[in-house]
């Protein structure tokens, strides 16, 4: 405690005294590494984010019913060569940010359902608030 004190202080230069108890703050403990899975997912996302217009653009040409046969046949040809499979979107799997699970995940907050259940309990999320009958 004492040398995140002194750090802050420093920080702050000077503003704070030695007086302040940071022993009373709630500080919340977060998950600061990150796994195998987060970093494939990492990934897969940049890599979607790269290749999203010219796989769109190939895939509308490969779904198109108007465009001959063969030009279709070169389109599908031209994605599996150029273009990565797990660059789809489908490969994407919703992963929560803190614990890296891939199921159970809330995909408006990013986060695993016992994260959302306990953020909630505690009022760590602004507006929501848990169902009391």
């Amino acid at each position: 405690m004492a040398a995140l004190r002194k750090r802050i202080s420093d920080f702050c230069g000077g503003i704070l005294s030695n007086s302040i108890n940071l022993s009373g703050c709630n500080f919340q403990q977060t998950r600061s590494h990150i796994n195998a899975r987060m970093r494939r997912d990492m990934k897969r996302r940049n890599w979607a984010k790269q290749y999203s217009e010219e796989r769109l653009r190939l895939v509308v040409m490969k779904r198109n019913d108007i465009l001959p046969v063969e030009i279709r046949e070169l389109v599908g040809k031209q994605i599996d060569e150029t273009i990565p499979r797990q660059t789809a979107l489908r490969q994407l799997t919703p992963r929560c940010v803190v614990t890296s699970r891939g199921y159970g995940t809330m995909q408006r907050w990013r986060i695993s359902r016992f994260i959302f259940r306990d953020l909630v309990d505690y009022n760590k999320i602004s507006g929501l608030q848990r169902a009391i009958w």
